[in-house]
């Protein structure tokens, strides 16, 4: 995807975050993501891309720079209006964050009913997206009765539900076996298809280069690098070509 030719979703303008301790967690962040594009956020422990989420959901304010958002600066949004715009964004982390005491159908409707959705419109919408996760058989069951990778799909869902302009994948498959780490993945280039703007925080490095996508590597709170991994196919293509030269 040529991101000089597409719509810009997100943009991070020179960011810097410094805590009130001293901590510069980002420094001169600069970056933006088209609108439908698919990213991979990685780096080391600390290196910021947990201060770059919560920059981007508006639970952190930068130190300096600006953050824009589908064409609005959130330095602009006041504060009775954050949730308003937090409803443009669905969120999965590693811990999936279901409710216990409800079933995975209350657990996705739940985030329609916040909203004031009809009755309808929730059985109506809740069925489609079960049935884009493989969960329509598993709608009355509750968390606890299902396995780790059917927890994340319900999580997937929920997030989804409301049709967000972003996903935001915060570790989504860290608690995952590789099988159920792939489907998650998979579903995830579905939703992206879709047109959601998808953005994956990970350390999987094997599955970061499997699938070929653009990534933002973060080094100590800033970019150190950013552009399309190799696949590991194109990798040993290159290798051959190598060899044989």
């Amino acid at each position: 995807m040529d991101i000089l030719k597409q719509k810009t979703m997100i943009w991070f303008d020179r960011v810097q975050k410094t805590y009130p301790n001293g901590v510069e967690a980002i420094r001169n962040l600069d970056f933006r993501i088209a609108d439908g594009e698919f990213v991979f956020l990685m780096g080391a422990s600390g290196a910021g891309k947990s201060t770059l989420i919560k920059l981007l959901m508006k639970e952190e304010e930068p130190s300096h720079g600006r953050i824009f958002v589908n064409g609005r600066t959130l330095a602009k949004i006041r504060r009775g209006a954050i949730q308003k715009y937090r409803r443009n964004i669905g969120v999965v982390f590693q811990d999936f964050r279901l409710l216990e005491r409800k079933t995975v159908f209350e657990n996705v409707a739940f985030a329609m009913e916040i909203l004031g959705a009809s009755r309808r419109e929730i059985e109506e919408r809740v069925s489609l997206v079960l049935e884009l996760m493989g969960l329509a058989a598993k709608k009355d069951e509750y968390p606890a009765h299902l396995s780790g990778g059917e927890q994340q799909r319900v999580a997937l869902a929920r997030a989804i539900i409301n049709t967000p302009k972003i996903l935001i994948a915060d570790e989504p498959t860290g608690n995952l076996d590789p099988e159920n780490a792939e489907q998650i993945m998979q579903l995830l280039l579905r939703i992206n298809e879709r047109g959601t703007t998808v953005l994956v925080a990970t350390h999987a490095q094997h599955m970061v280069q499997e699938l070929g996508k653009r990534v933002i590597y973060l080094d100590h709170g800033t970019v150190g690098q950013d552009g399309i991994v190799q696949t590991e196919q194109e990798t040993m293509i290159s290798e051959v070509d190598t060899d044989e030269t």
